[in-house]
């Protein structure tokens, strides 16, 4: 398929956005049919979608819609995706197995008195899911800690896990090996570095704000009068967190990011093998491992890219962009659009990478349109993804907070009740997008 060809778009046509609406309907619907978003896969969505897709168009030929869709699928953006995931995969499992969560965890305690827990478990919580890029691991190992704290403290669990779940959004929305940072600066074709600096000016005040309030007397005493036993912080802890350390710090100084995670796969390997935590084969094995559990977000991508590049073919995204451009008329409605258009994909299908991932090349086109800067652009999708990730209750990391603590009887909405963070961030992107175009 030539170049030229693959420019050649047709006009406008609303029959070109079905294959969105089919995704919508078919994956929202059957979540909230069955009450559960965990009961339709994905993958299985956007193959329906897809296939929803090559059927459309009747005029061409199916073989020429099936390489626009493969050529879709293996879109260089896509592919370096991909690989970064792959790479992020090997270096999280690796980090896991030597121990960095445990001892990052242990190094947080060390230094945050016991008065100050539901402080301390948003800290906690940021620093592991700034470290391994990770909501969602993050909450599956500190939410059973916060559950013993609550109970053998008397805090109230439901701002205990409030804490944590709001210390992972953080961390996902900062991290630079966060599945939805990779997204949002690949499909804009910005460094992470800086878009990573671009959320830093939305939501460093949210972030202190939210400090604040978990300082207040109101969450620093507890009803019981146990005292939390001190950890010992050992060389050990410090070796094993050391990978998390140099990836965060090089990365921000611009390092290739690909390149920081397979010298951080093999510097976990490395102290593995010589603390005697595993051998050369069982490394092997934790780094294949880690490879193919990013495999259903390899695919999404792949998928999701190829649905995009027949849409955008038959007309969906002229569409959609000259729906829009009926209300967008500068820079500043030019982001409210970028953050509805995300906020109301993530709304309906609950993953946060996804929505980034579909919507990427719309907003790459709207950005270009009105002479946004494509950092900014790849913040305010990361950011507004992370907003509504964190406050819809059957959000992936509310529902495995709730699955967790389902002991002491926490739902996603008790949850949400001690949930502050990502209001205060969505908060935070308002007052962003008004300031930087109030002149």
């Amino acid at each position: 398929m030539s170049n030229q060809e693959h420019e050649q778009w047709r006009e406008s046509s609303f029959k070109a956005i079905i294959p969105f609406i089919v995704f919508v309907l078919f994956y929202f619907g059957f979540s909230l049919w069955t009450r559960d978003f965990s009961k339709v896969p994905m993958t299985v969505a956007f193959i329906i979608s897809s296939a929803t897709a090559l059927i459309l168009n009747h005029r061409e030929r199916l073989a020429k819609k099936i390489e626009f869709f493969a050529l879709g699928m293996g879109n260089k953006d896509i592919m370096i995706m991909c690989l970064i995931f792959i790479l992020a995969g090997a270096f999280t499992a690796t980090a896991k197995a030597v121990g960095g969560v445990d001892a990052a965890v242990l190094i947080a305690q060390h230094f945050i008195p016991s008065q100050f827990m539901v402080l301390g478990l948003f800290v906690i919580s940021a620093l592991i899911s700034l470290s391994i890029g990770t909501s969602c691991g993050t909450i599956a190992a500190i939410v059973p800690i916060a559950v013993s704290i609550s109970q053998s403290l008397g805090f109230n669990p439901a701002i205990l896990l409030g804490a944590t779940v709001g210390g992972a959004m953080f961390g996902d929305n900062m991290s630079l090996i966060s599945d939805t940072k990779i997204a949002a600066s690949r499909t804009q074709n910005v460094e992470m570095r800086d878009e990573m600096f671009y959320n830093l000016k939305i939501i460093t005040i949210p972030a202190i704000l939210c400090l604040i309030l978990y300082s207040l007397p109101l969450f620093t005493s507890a009803v019981n009068n146990a005292v939390i036993t001190q950890t010992v912080l050992g060389l050990d802890s410090c070796v094993k967190v050391a990978p998390y350390i140099l990836l965060l710090v090089l990365g921000i100084s611009g390092v290739n990011v690909m390149f920081l995670l397979l010298f951080g796969t093999i510097l976990n390997t490395i102290i593995g093998i010589s603390y005697g935590i595993f051998d050369i084969f069982e490394a092997f094995a934790f780094i294949g491992d880690g490879t193919t559990s990013m495999a259903n977000t390899l695919i999404v991508a792949m998928l999701a890219g190829g649905l995009l590049l027949l849409v955008r073919y038959n007309g969906g995204i002229t569409y959609i962009i000259r729906s829009t451009e009926k209300w967008i008329k500068d820079k500043k409605t030019c982001e409210i659009g970028i953050c509805f258009l995300v906020g109301v994909i993530n709304l309906f299908t609950a993953n946060n990478t996804v929505a980034i991932i579909t919507s990427g090349s719309i907003v790459k086109e709207l950005a270009e349109k009105y002479q946004l800067k494509a950092e900014r652009a790849a913040s305010l999708m990361d950011t507004t993804s992370c907003c509504v990730q964190g406050m819809i209750p059957y959000g992936a990391q509310i529902l495995i907070a709730a699955a967790l603590s389902a002991s002491i009887g926490m739902t996603s909405f008790a949850i949400l009740k001690g949930l502050f963070y990502p209001a205060l961030m969505l908060l935070g992107l308002i007052f962003s997008i008004s300031r930087t175009h109030e002149n």
